[in-house]
């Protein structure tokens, strides 16, 4: 092995291995002894949103998501600001106005705060809270681990990490695997949009002028594309400020039940977002979209083992990072 190649090839494992110690000092019950009931507050919390506001599942999903495929789990999403001043994750683009739930990983965060000050990390507050966000919109429970410490630096520019709605197949593969996810675990993971729903500008490309011959794309089912319009009509003509507080689901279907209905709708040609129907674009995925279509058991096991997985990229513990006392501002 040439020099050169040695030592990347051993630079490589060294991060590997220091990856794999910090994911390995993840424990279950890591609150046991410091904040034991730590666990049943999220639970509490998220249960009685819930009940109030069903939407708030696919909320707290989507924000776990964000928040760990940028610097990694390390509640870097919830800051508000800062020591450097830069733009934070929440403000960027893909995220902006379209958070849903920060607010009640503040409320768990007081809660926890009065009874276990200092303790307990807001990246941990925010896996718990997906998971039971999970469970509530229909999987069945599955462990966390927990030990992870919350991040000091959130920036704008680095939500470029976050695969975007008009991401081809290439790309979402290539995001994924970024983040140790394999091709069949990106379409696991897609099936979260069997609830929640996006923005106009996300998806309105697809319906007007979609290519100088084409006036929208062609693997939008036909009826479903009229129907869209209805809900984003032209950019052209409408002001932007309409488009942005218009909302569509993500699938016609779509409950509260995270039952992976997905599948089906991209196979008749109505996902909402070009990141979606493209996975019937390609051989790999496609045959994996079929698969969670005809056993929507078999994708809940595998989504909640992909969810689990996630909450362990690229995790701050021991002496890394900090615990914060505000979940919106470093200490």
């Amino acid at each position: 092995m040439a020099p050169a190649t040695l030592l990347f090839f051993l630079i490589f494992v060294q991060s590997a291995n220091a990856l794999n110690t910090r994911r390995s000092e993840l424990q279950l019950g890591f609150y046991n002894s410091t904040c034991p009931d730590v666990e049943q507050i999220v639970h509490d919390v998220v249960r009685n949103r819930h009940f109030l506001d069903p939407t708030i599942a696919a909320g707290l999903i989507r924000l776990h998501f964000h928040d760990c495929f940028v610097r990694g789990c390390d509640a870097s999403i919830l800051l508000d600001e800062t020591p450097s001043g830069e733009p934070v994750e929440k403000v960027s683009v893909a995220n902006g106005y379209t958070l849903h739930g920060i607010e009640v990983i503040d409320t768990i965060k007081s809660i926890i705060e009065s009874f276990c000050p200092g303790t307990v990390s807001c990246a941990d507050i925010l896996a718990f809270a997906a998971r039971d966000a999970a469970v509530l919109a229909g999987l069945q429970h599955y462990p966390v681990p927990s030990g992870r410490r919350d991040g000091t630096v959130s920036r704008a520019v680095e939500t470029l990490d976050l695969p975007g709605p008009f991401a081809t197949v290439e790309q979402l593969t290539r995001n994924f695997a970024k983040k140790g996810f394999s091709q069949s675990e990106m379409v696991v993971l897609s099936g979260a949009h069997s609830i929640g729903g996006a923005h106009c500008p996300s998806f309105s490309g697809r319906l007007y002028n979609y290519t100088a011959a084409l006036p929208q794309d062609p693997t939008i089912e036909t009826v479903h594309a009229e129907y869209l319009k209805t809900k984003c009509p032209d950019p052209r003509t409408t002001a932007a400020e309409a488009l942005e507080a218009q909302k569509v689901n993500f699938i016609p279907a779509a409950g509260t039940s995270l039952d992976g209905s997905y599948y089906a709708e991209m196979q008749m040609g109505k996902g909402l977002l070009a990141s979606d129907q493209v996975l019937m674009t390609e051989r790999r995925t496609r045959t994996v979209v079929e698969r969670m279509a005809a056993d929507r058991s078999k994708w809940a096991r595998k989504f909640a083992k992909a969810m689990s997985k996630m909450g362990l990229v690229e995790v701050l513990t021991g002496d890394q990072g900090e615990v914060r006392r505000d979940c919106r501002l470093v200490n």
